[in-house]
């Protein structure tokens, strides 16, 4: 990889490891619905008007909007507001590689390789420590939530799939028209006219920033520059720089916030991490082990 285009992987890891830390600042001061509302339609307009729609059906189009877009931050944002701290969310929203596997190979009858067996596996397991853990609080619902928003995203995979070769920016910014009615809906229903105006009529400085970085900085900025290293590069390359994103957004919460994990999710997360790495880099290693045995 070229040493700007390394430096383009690095800037994306990092923006997506902070939108952590960020959507943690936007909840202090927005509630969780209104908050993914505005943030959609900050990423969909006016950008929609001067990216092409991505060449796939308008049915696929809702379905990717209604899982990766909508799905996954409903269920991560009211997690962030149950108590997730935002380094182990960046974590535990990874699960959506386990997620990924399972609906590929319930729904598209891909087998799996025996290197993803044992790395879902040892991904599974570290997802049970950092559940188990009980001397820190992070409630088992805001773990749950977040386990459900990586089981969107990864539903949102299996749809991307369908589509074959396709603009990832022009599907994240036109994906970005699903969710802002669905979540101004949902904001109505939980949070209420009452805190929606309240929170709108004393938005501050630090809610607006956040917004900002949501939509153009983790949204259009990041899956931008993604795109265009997907273009020039083979995913096999490309992806494995997301492993990265947790390790951004663990270091960020903890100097930032002050997060601090107690030592079964530090273990859970390590061997979450572990499990990860067996499932992308499990079978090339062993293909180059293979012919020095034989």
């Amino acid at each position: 990889m070229a040493p700007r285009d390394l430096l383009l992987a690095l800037v994306v890891i990092v923006v997506w490891g902070l939108n952590f830390v960020v959507i943690r600042v936007g909840l202090d001061g927005l509630p969780p619905m209104l908050l993914g509302a505005l943030r959609f339609v900050l990423a969909a307009f006016p950008a929609v008007l001067f990216v092409r729609r991505p060449a796939v059906p308008w049915r696929w189009l809702l379905a990717y909007g209604a899982t990766i877009s909508l799905g996954q931050f409903v269920f991560l944002f009211q997690a962030m507001a149950h108590g997730m701290p935002p380094g182990l969310a960046s974590l535990v929203l990874q699960s959506q590689a386990i997620f990924t596997l399972v609906f590929a190979a319930a729904f598209l009858r891909e087998r799996m390789r025996p290197a993803s067996v044992v790395g879902l596996l040892i991904a599974a397991l570290g997802l049970l420590l950092i559940g188990l853990e009980n001397g820190h609080a992070t409630p088992l619902l805001a773990v749950l939530l977040t386990l459900c928003g990586g089981a969107m995203w990864g539903a949102g995979n299996i749809i991307t799939r369908r589509f074959g070769q396709v603009d990832q920016l022009s599907l994240v910014v036109w994906g970005a028209l699903v969710p802002p009615l669905p979540f101004l809906a949902l904001s109505l229903w939980w949070e209420g006219p009452a805190q929606i105006a309240s929170a709108l009529r004393h938005i501050n400085a630090h809610s607006v920033w956040a917004l900002v970085y949501l939509a153009f900085g983790a949204t259009l900025l990041g899956y931008g520059l993604w795109s265009r290293l997907l273009s020039r590069y083979p995913a096999g390359k490309v992806a494995p720089f997301s492993l990265l994103v947790p390790v951004v957004g663990l270091s960020s919460s903890a100097w930032l916030l002050g997060e601090r994990l107690g030592m079964l999710q530090w273990v859970g997360g390590a061997v979450v991490m572990l499990g990860l790495l067996v499932n992308v880099f499990g079978a090339r290693f062993i293909a180059a082990w293979a012919p020095r045995s034989a």
